[in-house]
């Protein structure tokens, strides 16, 4: 039997350690030191950024330049407390100005400019904006500011460009136009003011002229009063000579023979207006001139089935005033060159002479249909007619006049 087998059974045996070296264990003391050690230097280089930091960009001073005057200011110094400090270098804010210009508070308006090295710096930035050693500032007087306002419109007044004194026909070139401009009311003032035109107006603009044609002589017969008994042996009379003129009828009248109306104009003659009632227009005031107007307008083509805007003015009464009150309803007012004077009754050898004696290419010739008795004026109408055909003379409505313009 071995020893292995001998031992085969038994416990073993403990191994003792004692004779084993253990490294030495080193003092707790000497560790809190070099903890204690390196806080230490931590915070004094902390304390010395941070006393450098302090020093760089607050303790120390710089130099700058405003206005061309040096001055010494801590790193730390904003633009606000630079003009705090110096009172604005005397500079002072503008004017609080009404819409109209006029002054409302003096340095209420816009407070001084500040450049620094050329680049301005809006008073909202002036807390935090810092300034570098050498820099240059300018600092310049506040600009004048407007009040607080709203802004609206309002038209502005077309003017006029009317000539009356050229001719029989007055005819409407353009309407008037009002313009419109922006304005501007204060809202501590209360004023209001035109700033700026948005629209131009534009003018109204009535020519006046007469037709002569070159080659061919014109004449325009032209009747007014009417329509009554006397307009239907007017009519008559044209119809046998082949002729046409033009009727100027009054609104109430024709509504009363509309049939005289129809016939007028069923021959090839051309009716128009001579007012609702025959009211001499400048007594009225804008209101009753438009609707004298608009009224013996709408009476003429209920009557005759025909729509006109052509006027003769009772008494030929019609001037800028009336014309600036009324140029969008009426296009065309017509005088004459010739006034026969038949409602004096001269006679029909008075009337026909009156017209011979005065005639020329272009004529507009003035009788009357109504109004009165018209016998003389349909007495003296053929002899009329036949002189002038024998001078050469054609006949054309007011229509047509204006269209050989």
């Amino acid at each position: 039997m071995t020893q292995a087998d001998s031992n085969q059974g038994q416990e073993p045996e403990e191994i003792s350690l004692e004779g084993i070296a253990r490294p030495p264990k080193k003092p707790r003391s000497n560790v809190a030191f070099a903890l204690i050690s390196v806080l230490i230097a931590v915070v004094v280089v902390g304390l010395g950024i941070g006393l450098w930091w302090m020093w760089q960009f607050h303790w120390r001073s710089i130099n700058v330049q405003v206005d061309g005057t040096s001055y010494a200011i801590k790193a730390d110094t904003s633009v606000a407390q630079l003009l705090k400090d110096h009172d604005d270098f005397r500079r002072t804010p503008g004017n609080l100005l009404a819409v109209d210009g006029k002054l409302l508070e003096k340095a209420k308006g816009n407070p001084v400019t500040v450049s620094v090295e050329g680049k301005a710096v809006a008073p909202q930035d002036w807390d935090s904006t810092h300034m570098t050693d050498g820099d240059t500032i300018s600092v310049t007087d506040g600009t004048d500011a407007t009040e607080p306002h709203t802004v609206g419109t309002e038209p502005i007044p077309f003017g006029t460009n009317i000539d009356l004194t050229q001719g029989a026909i007055q005819l409407v070139e353009h309407e008037g136009k009002d313009g419109v401009a922006q304005t501007w009311t204060g809202t501590i003032s209360k004023k209001t003011v035109r700033k700026e035109e948005l629209e131009k107006p534009v003018d109204l603009k009535v020519v006046s002229f007469n037709v002569s044609p070159a080659g061919k002589k014109i004449v325009a017969l032209t009747f007014d009063d009417g329509p009554s008994p006397y307009t239907t042996k007017i009519l008559n009379i044209l119809k046998d000579k082949h002729v046409k003129a033009t009727f100027f009828d009054v609104g109430e009248d024709a509504l009363i023979y509309p049939q005289i109306e129809k016939q007028t104009v069923a021959d090839g003659n051309q009716v128009a207006s001579h007012s609702a009632t025959h009211a001499y227009l400048p007594d009225l005031d804008r209101t009753a001139l438009r609707k004298e107007l608009e009224t013996g307008f709408a009476d003429i083509e209920k009557a005759s089935g025909v729509k006109t805007d052509v006027l003769r003015a009772p008494y030929g009464s019609f001037g800028i005033k009336q014309w600036k009150e009324t140029a969008d309803m009426v296009k065309m007012n017509v005088l004459w060159n010739i006034d026969t004077e038949d409602w004096k009754k001269p006679g029909a050898d008075a009337i026909r002479k009156t017209v011979r004696s005065n005639m020329f290419n272009g004529a507009v010739v003035l009788m009357h249909a109504g109004g009165g008795e018209r016998d003389q004026t349909v007495e003296a109408l053929p002899h009329i007619i036949d002189d002038l055909k024998a001078d050469g003379y054609t006949f054309v409505t007011i229509d047509e006049y204006v269209a050989m313009r």
